[in-house]
């Protein structure tokens, strides 16, 4: 064993020495599964997300996603929006720093899987199909997804969601040709319901 490797082991020792795992009920091993984190991560909250407009446009709203049998609830009210269909996703990044919200990347893909619909049987995690303005400009969102997630390899805690100016088309490849980016929103957890 050479010398940075001693370093690492006698510090990773240390670390653990001075953790008290004798006050946690419950707990026989300093070790926990990570399914017991995952667990612990999926009995938080449900996560939200309030929508801006991009530069030039004036659509905003909000997005709920809450834990559900089969999935996760996504709940979407959004006002502003041209009448017509538009494409509603998950993006890689939670970052919405750009006028016109591309800093948020591509659709969130962690499969490495071809675009298409909600339904599909294989789609990128961040497909959620489009979002029907009325003429006034409003539209809403009410599905249990089965694909994303709030915690784990699918989750979409902490990327963005996405409003395109025109619908997805739910074949072309890599976007579903849904146009330019009109709102964005990070998706952070909100507190658990007060009982």
């Amino acid at each position: 064993m050479n010398i940075a490797k001693m370093i690492a082991v006698v510090l990773l020792a240390a670390a653990f020495s001075t953790l008290d795992f004798t006050a946690t009920p419950g707990v026989e091993a300093p070790l926990l599964s990570l399914a017991a984190a995952d667990q612990a991560a999926s009995q938080q909250g449900p996560a939200l997300a309030t929508l801006v407009a991009t530069e030039g446009n004036s659509a905003s709203g909000s997005v709920s996603f809450t834990p559900a049998e089969g999935g996760v609830r996504v709940q979407a009210q959004l006002s502003g929006l041209t009448a017509g269909g538009h494409g509603f996703h998950i993006h890689q990044w939670g970052d919405c720093s750009s006028g016109d919200g591309k800093s948020a990347g591509g659709h969130f893909n962690p499969a490495s899987v071809d675009h298409a619909g909600p339904l599909a049987e294989s789609r990128h995690v961040g497909d959620l199909g489009n979002l029907g303005a009325d003429a006034e400009g409003n539209a809403s969102y009410d599905r249990v997804d089965s694909v994303i997630a709030l915690s784990g390899a699918n989750s979409i805690v902490g990327r963005a969601v996405i409003v395109h100016a025109g619908a997805d088309d739910l074949t072309s490849q890599p976007t579903g040709a849904a146009g330019a980016r009109v709102a964005c929103g990070v998706i952070g957890t909100a507190a658990p319901a007060a009982d």
